[in-house]
């Protein structure tokens, strides 16, 4: 613990790329095996079962320290992390440490930390967490505490994570990014076939590293050969892969997330394709030819079982992209081009059967590119994707091969009535907001917004919510509707669930409208006519 601890000192202590993947590195090639793979587990941000609530920690803390509650409330909006605030405030409640464990990481994850299940009563509780509190240092109970609550972050991302470790064992990042995709055990056996310089073992259902796409310049653009690409849609659906091995399939979403048993008959029909295939796409709800709002593919995600009532009124379609491996030989490093004319050999003889490959939708210049692009709306989509008909297909995102070109987003002006304070670095600043828009006489809620401010305006909003507060709701305060925005938004539907009867997809901040009084913002049936005029669309393609 003590030195997974030291780690996360390190890479929180600096912005530096390079002073970040130098300490992982040298944290692989000192640390045993068994430790090492934990901290990998953890880096990565696997999914770990929350087993105590802040809310415990906090209570827990409260007994022994007999501060006031709303003092700890105070506290907690200054730092923005109960589990910080708790490591921050014991120095001064429990006697140094005299003691300090010497408890290796992997033997807290495996044998300490789950004692927690065998508990019985509160009492029983609070002596375990007091025991392993009064053996640590300030930023081991912090970093403790993240654990248990299964909230641990660190500043490093998962690519900076594998440019340490393929730095520490010199196996190419390509090679481990492919071997960690998926949840994996934390055991030496994993860490010890993860290191191997050959891929041996390799679980039938591991996916492949996603290769995504990059805003698009449309400027820089203008110079290319477009002859050398081609556009297709940009659905909005669920990024997926379908992985058809050892006589399995298996799905996986961008996220890493396993959702087989979300979309039954995609698996069923999968299981006519070949072994030894990869396929990557994207899973939509469609009928009619047409692909159906998010909100209808939402109602799948998440559930452990999905009912023949639910399929039959949420349809899913599965549109290829790509073919990632045939007859279990990993093609990426293929040209697309070549891909793509194995994909549609593959599918051809499936099409129609809740599949369907993206049509190459090509084009001569970039006004070409911008009229497809008018057409999103039309077709259903988000907007394009362009890809270079050459392009390998690689891991994260990698600019110059494969561009993304939304639409424009949707829009209202909306006034701001609530706002609520962040978390973390933000933690004294109100930077979660409320908008609402009018229905007759009345401003009704209809989306929440916290991002599309730079930090200037952030601090001239928070310091106006400050001295116009009409009351305080806990952590939330409402403020007079004065202050108009114009929040856009990728998607808009009807919804029972809100008080304003529509929901909004991805709301964010596009500008502070401070040219335009509250009476003139945007109203429900504005909201409501957007929805209408994306049935009129839909009906009329």
């Amino acid at each position: 613990m003590k030195r997974f601890t030291q780690l996360f000192q390190q890479i929180d202590a600096t912005p530096a790329t390079n002073a970040k993947i130098s300490a992982l590195q040298r944290y692989f090639q000192q640390e045993e095996p068994s430790n090492a793979v934990w901290a990998l587990y953890l880096l990565l941000g696997k999914t770990r079962k929350r087993l105590i609530t802040s809310r415990v920690l906090r209570d827990v803390f409260l007994q022994i320290s007999e501060m006031p509650e709303w003092l700890f409330e105070d506290c907690y909006a200054q730092v923005g992390d109960s589990a910080e605030v708790i490591a921050l405030l014991l120095r001064d409640v429990l006697p140094a440490v005299q003691h300090e464990s010497s408890i290796p990481l992997h033997q807290w994850m495996e044998t300490v930390i789950p004692q927690v299940k065998t508990i019985a009563t509160a009492t029983e509780l609070k002596d375990l967490i007091l025991s392993w509190w009064s053996v640590l240092n300030p930023v081991e109970v912090f970093v403790l505490n993240k654990v248990l609550t299964g909230a641990f972050r660190v500043g490093v991302s998962e690519k900076l994570v594998i440019k340490g470790l393929a730095a520490a064992c010199g196996i190419p990042e390509p090679a481990l990014a492919h071997r960690l995709m998926g949840d994996f055990a934390p055991t030496v056996d994993f860490y010890q076939q993860l290191l191997q310089t050959e891929d041996e073992n390799i679980s039938p259902s591991r996916p492949y590293p996603f290769f995504l796409a990059s805003p698009l310049e449309i400027d820089r653009f203008q110079t290319e050969d477009f002859t050398r690409w081609f556009a297709e849609w940009k659905w909005d659906g669920i990024r997926a892969q379908i992985i058809r091995r050892q006589g399995e399939v298996f799905i996986w979403s961008r996220g890493e997330d396993l959702v087989t048993e979300q979309f039954p008959e995609l698996v069923n029909l999968f299981l006519t394709l070949p072994d030894g295939v990869v396929l990557d796409g994207e899973i939509l709800c469609w009928q009619d030819d047409r692909p159906l709002s998010f909100n209808h593919l939402q109602k799948r995600l998440g559930r452990k079982r999905v009912t023949p009532k639910l399929m039959q009124e949420n349809p899913v379609y599965f549109i290829a992209y790509d073919l990632l491996e045939y007859q279990g030989q990993d093609l990426r490093q293929t040209t697309l081009h070549d891909r793509r004319t194995q994909l549609m050999q593959l599918l051809d003889p499936f099409l129609g059967a809740r599949i369907r490959y993206s049509a190459a939708l090509p084009f001569q210049s970039v006004d070409d590119l911008q009229s497809l692009r008018a057409q999103s709306r039309t077709q259903g989509a988000e907007g394009l994707v362009i890809k270079a008909i050459d392009s390998p297909y690689l891991v994260g995102r990698k600019r110059g091969y494969w561009w993304k070109y939304k639409v424009d987003p949707m829009s209202l002006d909306a006034v701001l009535i609530y706002a609520q304070a962040g978390s973390g670095k933000r933690a004294n600043l109100f930077t979660d907001y409320t908008f609402a828009l009018w229905q007759a006489d009345e401003l009704v809620p209809f989306a929440k917004a916290y991002s599309g401010l730079d930090n200037r305006e952030i601090e001239a909003l928070d310091q106006w919510i400050r001295k116009h507060t009409i009351e305080k709701f806990g952590p939330v305060r409402s403020v007079e509707p004065l202050q108009v925005f114009e929040i856009g938004f990728e998607g808009i539907a009807r919804s029972n669930r809100h008080k304003s009867g529509i929901s909004v997809r991805f709301p964010r901040i596009l500008r502070w409208r401070k040219d335009k009084p509250p009476q003139e913002a945007d109203t429900v049936q504005s909201a409501v006519q957007l929805v209408e005029g994306q049935a009129i669309e839909e009906s009329s393609h």
